[in-house]
């Protein structure tokens, strides 16, 4: 079980004040933060992340718009997701504000400002109950539908 003294970055209480932070946040494109969260969602969802959830919370937060919750398997898978997410966001222009992590790496929090992604073990992710905090947030349907095929 987690230690009860660890918190996760970015929850309903975390202060949007950082100068830093307010600065990027009125600098974003919501439709482009929206994409990037609906590919990163994919791509973790291709990488065997399980129980995906994205979750719109804007105009619930002051400090995001979106945020994406997966569950890894293994320290070693959740260290490894939040990597591929960084090379997504790299490869769409965006900058890592922040990255954080326990120190048995039952979660990984990745803050991109605008989204903030939320990689658990799933009795951490249990503990924290990220679904229970948000669940007046609606949720972003993120899955990839299949193209209707042509009839020959």
């Amino acid at each position: 079980m987690p230690d009860e003294t660890n918190h996760l970055p970015l929850s309903r209480n975390t202060s949007p004040a950082d100068p830093e932070r307010l600065e990027r946040r009125n600098s974003t494109d919501h439709e482009q933060t929206l994409a990037f969260a609906v590919e990163a969602a994919n791509l973790l969802k291709d990488l065997h992340c399980e129980d995906l959830l994205l979750l719109d919370v804007r105009g619930l937060s002051d400090v995001t718009d979106f945020i994406l919750i997966g569950s890894g398997t293994s320290k070693r898978q959740i260290r490894s997701l939040g990597d591929d997410v960084e090379k997504l966001a790299k490869g769409r222009g965006l900058s890592r504000f922040g990255r954080d992590q326990d120190e048995d790496t039952t979660w990984v929090v990745l803050d991109f400002v605008d989204a903030v992604v939320h990689l658990f073990e799933p009795t951490t992710r249990a503990h924290y109950d990220l679904e229970m905090m948000w669940d007046d947030a609606p949720r972003v349907d993120w899955k990839r539908h299949d193209r209707p095929k042509r009839q020959p």
